[in-house]
């Protein structure tokens, strides 16, 4: 009877076990050199500008059927990318543009590497509270905080 108890819990304690960041929006509050990072990727000024001036929301879903959803949301534009973990797809970004990306996530990281001209990684790391987002192209990497909303 014990051991018939301590698998029910042990089932009961996995199937509810969340990911740290599902049901959580992060809100930007903090920006390092991500404009040098859109100046190097070839964004054009006025997209830098606002790009500078936004804090944007970011949520990120688990989906059925393996899939995930990545949700931007900001007053200047929204994205909404949806994908699959370690399979390569097609991608406009929000300066438009087309780029082949992989995600990956390990643990509470979630890794988007962007092909392209030039080619660019993006790396969430999601926590309790905070989400820290490192940007990099060549030899410039951004830094832009998020805090739980």
């Amino acid at each position: 009877m014990k051991v018939l108890v301590v698998v029910v819990i042990l089932c009961v304690a996995v199937a509810s076990a969340k990911e740290i960041w599902e049901g959580k929006k992060y809100k930007l509050y903090d920006s390092v050199k991500f404009d040098d990072y859109m100046r190097k990727l070839g964004v054009n000024f006025f997209l830098i500008q606002i790009g500078n001036l936004v804090s944007p929301t970011v949520e990120l879903r688990k989906l059925p059927n393996d899939r995930y959803e990545l949700i931007t949301e900001s007053t200047f534009q929204n994205t909404d990318i949806t994908f699959k973990l370690g399979e390569e797809f097609d991608e406009e970004t929000v300066d438009g543009r087309k780029v082949k990306t992989v995600m990956t996530l390990e643990g509470n990281t979630l890794t988007q590497k962007q092909g392209g001209t030039p080619p660019s990684t993006i790396i969430r790391e999601f926590g309790d509270r905070e989400m820290v987002c490192k940007l990099s192209v060549y030899d410039v990497v951004a830094t832009r905080k998020y805090r739980l909303t």
